[in-house]
């Protein structure tokens, strides 16, 4: 029997996808990431994989996997290409913690959300993509770092890049 996330042939263990009592069979990798302790590493690019699956219980459990991996890049973008029905997503969500480990606020102390809208409100040069972000650039959907409350991430001129919050404020 294989890993239904990695597809290992190692010895596998089954796991009980909570609320729901459906169970798949895990890698000892795999198992451990399911349990809380997960850290980006290439074996993870399985989830690649593992999100577009026809079995609803490794459907869930990679997104919960992948939402738990917010440092990293190729998971933010995965997440938001990847569709779920919605009995599927209520249940990927049911298991997932909403309090963020830190609060953001802009400059203006306003409490910042992933997914709001803010607004530069300082001409930013952006290190190694060769131009500057104006003051005045809408920066939609952003997402929040998860161990600094002084950074946030979002797309400007197509480039996903970090700013600090001081330097934003939240629109609408």
């Amino acid at each position: 029997m294989a890993c239904a996330l990695c597809s290992s042939d190692t010895s596998v263990t089954d796991y009980t996808v909570s609320p729901r009592t459906d169970v798949v069979s895990l890698c000892d990798t795999c198992l451990s990431a399911a349990q809380g302790s997960i850290t980006d590493a290439p074996h993870w690019n399985c989830l690649n994989d593992a999100i577009w699956s026809t079995d609803a219980a490794t459907q869930v459990l990679a997104y919960r996997l992948l939402k738990s991996l917010p440092e990293a890049p190729w998971a933010r973008d995965l997440l938001d290409i990847a569709y779920l029905e919605p009995e599927n997503l209520e249940w990927a969500e049911a298991g997932i913690s909403d309090e963020p480990a830190v609060i953001h606020r802009d400059s203006n102390g306003v409490v910042l959300s992933a997914g709001d809208s803010v607004v530069l409100i300082k001409d930013l040069p952006v290190k190694g993509a060769g131009f500057t972000a104006k003051r005045g650039t809408p920066v939609r959907n952003i997402s929040l770092v998860h161990d600094n409350e002084e950074h946030i991430e979002g797309r400007v001129e197509s480039q996903r890049i970090v700013i600090l919050t001081k330097f934003v404020k939240k629109t609408g």
